[in-house]
């Protein structure tokens, strides 16, 4: 191997890694579009099985169809924000949604009184919680800031997102009247004996999404309904608002609804601190927990299998464990993307590996 060989591949591979940065750059700056286009993603294949109805069972024109559908989703969003974010906006106060330095003295005030009706001194708490190397001002210097940053980020998305709501729109209904724009787009960058084995993948990918995505909104449907009963039947202001908040977090796998469920205890208690403790926050706290735990045992046994299992067709030990490494990976971001995510490289695997042992035995059901 001559020197100027090596020149040549050092130079090659400093090239390679510059031309890598330059991309991911690139990426970094373009951020938001690439949101866009993930957000538009996500709304077509929810749209689609839609699109699909009213083209085979109503025999609609495609783009009649498509129309149709946009409107039906434009008109859901519509509503949730008529709904919602006034009332949010409205009672945060109440709510202490988006105030947190009173959400912290409300939780202190029900600490205290907690402490008071269980006959606890605060100084056998805090020797508690310091034989357990917790930090002993863990209650009073809480950091409960994560809560509300979700809802205060969607806030304020919703309210600047004029531009990214007109861009997610637009690249949806193109998304919608021609399903194969991305496919076209990626098969430029295919070889041409892969092109086959790339479109039955993307086919198959689109429908097992499609049907994990429109069975995630009714996971989440199904939990805000509980919820609201649940929050009406014991008499908690803002029932409607607060169910449909904690039902938010089920995207967020696992830990969502512990967040979600949690949030809605505390809002509850600390709705009612003016009452007495033992009459009415803790009874009212019971009966919310009741209806957690109604709305989860229906969303372990019913939900979760029906999208788990019959939409992505995967076993729920498997998709326990891609979401738990994709946590550790990737934090919340991660656990979201996870199932989605691995659906698709299953797909891909099986195209492309069928013949492969591993690959079989975790592709045996798709």
């Amino acid at each position: 191997m001559t020197s100027k060989t090596i020149a040549n591949g050092i130079l090659r591979a400093v090239g390679i890694l510059a031309a890598i940065v330059l991309l991911l750059y690139f990426f970094y700056i373009i951020r938001s579009v690439l949101a866009y286009l993930a957000v538009a993603v996500v709304t077509a294949l929810i749209g689609r099985p839609i699109v699909l109805f009213l083209r085979r069972k109503l025999n609609f024109p495609n783009l009649l169809a498509v129309i149709l559908t946009m409107l039906l989703l434009v008109g859901v969003l519509a509503g949730v924000l008529a709904l919602f974010i006034p009332l949010i906006t409205e009672q945060s106060k109440n709510l202490s949604l988006l105030n947190i330095d009173e959400l912290q003295n409300s939780i202190n005030t029900l600490y205290h009184k907690t402490t008071h009706y269980f006959g606890l001194s605060s100084h056998l708490v805090e020797d508690v919680i310091q034989d357990t190397e917790i930090e002993k001002d863990i209650l009073r210097d809480l950091d409960i800031g994560f809560i509300p940053n979700f809802l205060n980020s969607l806030l304020d998305i919703l309210s600047s997102a004029s531009i990214g709501l007109f861009s997610v729109l637009f690249i949806s209904f193109f998304f919608l009247k021609d399903s194969k724009l991305f496919q076209n787009g990626l098969l430029i960058f295919v070889p041409q004996t892969k092109e086959k084995g790339t479109i039955n993948s993307i086919e198959k990918i689109n429908n097992l999404l499609s049907r994990y995505f429109v069975g995630l909104l009714l996971q989440i449907f199904i939990l805000f309904i509980i919820y609201t009963i649940v929050l009406l039947i014991v008499g908690i202001e803002n029932a409607i608002v607060i169910a449909f908040l904690c039902a938010l977090f089920n995207i967020i796998p696992y830990i969502g609804p512990l967040i979600g469920g949690g949030l809605m205890i505390i809002l509850t208690m600390t709705s009612n601190l003016g009452a007495d403790f033992s009459e009415v926050i803790l009874p009212k706290a019971g009966y919310v927990l009741i209806g957690l735990a109604i709305g989860q045992l229906v969303d372990n046994f019913f939900s979760q299998p029906f999208i788990f299992s019959n939409s992505v067709k995967s076993h729920p030990l498997e998709i326990f464990l891609v979401i738990i490494i994709a946590g550790l990976l990737f934090g919340v971001v991660g656990m979201i993307v996870a199932v989605p995510g691995y659906t698709a490289i299953k797909v891909i695997l099986k195209e492309f590996l069928a013949e492969n042992k591993i690959v079989k035995s975790l592709t045996e059901n798709l």
